[in-house]
């Protein structure tokens, strides 16, 4: 990979390689940019120059070699390193992420699972013991977590996001709507719903 890929290009990324895996499972050795690009729902010359950091081996005529351009986006997105991923906050969120992230290809699997309360701390979700969460740090250095996800009330997100920083966590999924501060070196992707969907009654309403 060449230099520092900006991030609006790594964003697109997991699109490309849901779109590579499609075309995989179909038996379909090539793909055109044009393919490519529609089946990840972007533009063909988007598409190239997202892939141009990648330095894919694309053939003029011919296209690009799926196989091979899926191994290339999948190393850049770290699929095959088994990284270890804690979820704090076993709610019905928590609990629902826990049954579905992580998978073949990947590249992360959930390693445990941590919550305040206790009427949930010992019980098992998705083949995991809930862990108590005054023994996060502990549960971050045991596994060897560089990933979180944090599905925590409002009220204690920052606390909580602070004790993973400090046990060594340097990525966290929120799903709280609130601003987490970090360090620069700490990088926080927020999932929040009710944005995304004030988001799409903007554009519902200019359409209408």
């Amino acid at each position: 990979m060449t230099g520092a890929v900006p991030a609006a290009t790594v964003a697109r990324l997991p699109g490309y390689l849901r779109a590579l895996r499609e075309l995989d499972e179909r038996g379909e050795a090539t793909t055109s940019s044009e393919r490519l690009a529609a089946l990840a729902g972007v533009g063909p010359a988007q598409l190239r120059r997202d892939l141009s950091w990648l330095r894919p081996r694309g053939v003029r005529g011919v296209g690009y070699d799926v196989a091979l351009l899926r191994e290339r986006v999948s190393q850049a997105l770290g699929a095959g390193a088994d990284l270890a991923v804690v979820i704090v906050g076993v709610g019905h969120l928590g609990h629902a992420l826990a049954s579905h992230l992580g998978g073949e290809g990947s590249g992360f699997r959930v390693a445990a699972l941590v919550d305040a309360d206790p009427g949930v701390v010992g019980t098992t979700v998705a083949g995991l013991p809930v862990e108590d969460d005054r023994e996060v740090a502990d549960v971050v250095r045991r596994e060897g977590a560089v990933l979180a996800v944090l599905a925590t009330p409002v009220d204690v997100a920052q606390q909580v996001c602070d004790r993973l920083v400090a046990a060594g966590v340097r990525g966290i999924l929120a799903f709280t709507p609130v601003a987490l501060r970090v360090p620069p070196e700490v990088t926080v992707r927020s999932a929040d719903v009710a944005a995304e969907l004030q988001i799409l009654a903007f554009h519902t309403q200019r359409q209408g």
